[in-house]
């Protein structure tokens, strides 16, 4: 059955059907990190928010080309346009190069990509790798009439842009607003208002990470590599931008209005926005000393945390929530994930233990749509996960012998795990995995059928060393009136 998809467009502030530009090509571009430091909690979030696009497009039937760029320049202290490039700080204090920093964040960002299930996109491009497409784009702004040169540095003249379109279309604030409450900083006299940000700043003497340009040596501001990037690799039209919502004002904001001035019409279809995570109901930060990178929740090393969590939980706990929803972390919150994880899991190993029956009394059959139903709502990972306990409830019930199953029953609810928890939500059995799982349960069932036996033929010392060896190898096994179960711990 061919799936309508609903998603929430941030510009026009509601619901629309999705329908792509170029079918069955999407094209699809998400910010990616800017890669100083080690991937935190907040990274997480948007990679697995539009990994489940990204799945769930290309799963109902969507090619997409998928670019996720890493900001490796003009990324300076403060999202401002002065102060050091936050790449070229850290490669100052550990004494390295930049590029050295560059690579080894990425290295740490693309592991714990992995640990998380996060799929590669098609197109993972580095702002300083696309210097002369900015130095193209920023051109073109200059064409346009929307950008000056002052002091060797170009920047873009947003008063002049807002008076032919629209700065703020995104956001939704006014040039006024943006007038009264920026707040002046050093270099302000190279531009014609407080308001104006960089496209090309000139690089002082000291600057390590600079490139020659008409301009000045010097290098790009901050937003106009999405802008140069996402039109190199998806055209002057694409379909989807994403990106966390601390994205939308400023760095998004300019996106629109540098891509207006180059093409003369919108570029970008849908803007998509993932909500924030936040620790003990604050925003998550350095300064606060509540800032937990992912490596120790994988170890449970910092200090707040009671536990270790496995990338598995931090995913699920991310998924229990609606993208656009906030949400908070809390020693307690990602345990309550890891207990829901382990029982849609524990349910998914129980089913090669249901026997079939002749007729159901339980009804599977109509989760499936119910599933693509709430995908189809902008995603609605939650409201998924809602129905895949219920199937757990149904499978549970079909082992302890009070729901009857049929056959066809058993390969429907196997079927929606495969599909929507593990193909579309991504989650991986860490303990029992994929093709594997069906052939692993059997033998399983024939050991504690040869302990069953064992003790109907009262031989202890079999009994008891098939179930210290499986207890030993890390097998939780429960004798009950109908037989033995089993579990991994």
């Amino acid at each position: 059955m061919e799936q309508k998809l609903y998603i929430y467009n941030t510009l026009s502030r509601r619901k629309e059907v999705f329908e792509p530009l170029h079918a069955p090509l999407v094209g699809m571009y998400v910010c990616g990190p800017t890669v100083y430091g080690n991937p935190h909690l907040g990274h997480a979030r948007p990679a697995i928010t539009f990994d489940l696009l990204y799945r769930y497009l290309t799963h109902i039937g969507y090619k997409v080309r998928y670019v996720r760029n890493i900001t490796d320049v003009g990324h300076l202290e403060n999202d401002a346009d002065e102060g050091e490039d936050k790449i070229e700080k850290k490669a100052r204090l550990e004494q390295l190069e930049p590029m050295e920093v560059v690579q080894f964040y990425t290295n740490r960002y693309h592991k714990v990509m992995d640990q998380l299930n996060v799929l590669s996109p098609s197109i993972e491009p580095h702002a300083s790798g696309h210097i002369i497409e900015q130095i193209q784009a920023i051109h073109s702004i200059i064409e346009s009439g929307y950008a000056y040169v002052s002091d060797g540095s170009v920047y873009f003249d947003v008063q002049k842009y807002d008076k032919d379109h629209d700065y703020g279309i995104l956001s939704h604030r006014n040039i006024e607003e943006m007038l009264n409450t920026t707040r002046d900083l050093d270099g302000q006299n190279e531009k014609r208002s407080k308001v104006d940000f960089a496209l090309w700043k000139k690089a002082s003497p000291e600057h390590i990470m600079r490139w020659p340009s008409p301009w000045s040596d010097g290098f790009p501001g901050w937003h106009i590599e999405c802008s140069a990037m996402s039109i190199k690799y998806l055209g002057q039209e694409f379909d989807i931008h994403g990106g966390g919502l601390d994205l939308m004002f400023p760095h998004h904001e300019c996106e629109i209005a540098q891509n207006t001035a180059m093409e003369k019409h919108r570029v970008v279809k849908y803007w998509m926005h993932n909500n924030m995570i936040t620790i003990n109901g604050q925003k998550m930060g350095k300064s606060l000393g509540n800032f937990i990178n992912l490596e120790e929740f994988f170890t449970g090393s910092h200090r707040m945390l009671a536990q270790a969590y496995a990338p598995m939980t931090i995913r699920f706990f991310i998924l229990q929530a609606h993208y656009r929803s906030t949400v908070d972390f809390s020693n307690e919150a990602l345990q309550a994930a890891e207990k829901g994880l382990n029982r849609l899991l524990d349910a998914y190993r129980a089913i090669n233990r249901i026997k079939p029956a002749g007729n159901s009394s339980a009804d599977v059959q109509g989760l499936r749509q119910k599933c693509y139903d709430a995908l189809n709502d902008d995603l609605n990972s939650a409201i998924v996960l809602s129905h895949l306990y219920e199937a757990a409830t149904i499978i549970n019930s079909a082992v302890a012998g009070t729901v009857n199953l049929t056959q066809a029953d058993i390969d429907e609810v196997r079927g929606l795990y495969d599909t929507f928890l593990f193909d579309i939500l991504g989650i991986k059995d860490d303990k029992q995995q994929g093709n594997n799982s069906e052939a692993f349960g059997k033998a399983m069932d024939i050991l504690l059928d040869i302990r069953a036996k064992a003790k109907e033929n009262k031989d202890w010392a079999t009994s008891d060393r098939i179930r210290d060896e499986l207890t030993e190898a890390g097998f939780e096994i429960k004798d009950g009136k109908d037989g033995a179960e089993w579990k991994l711990k």
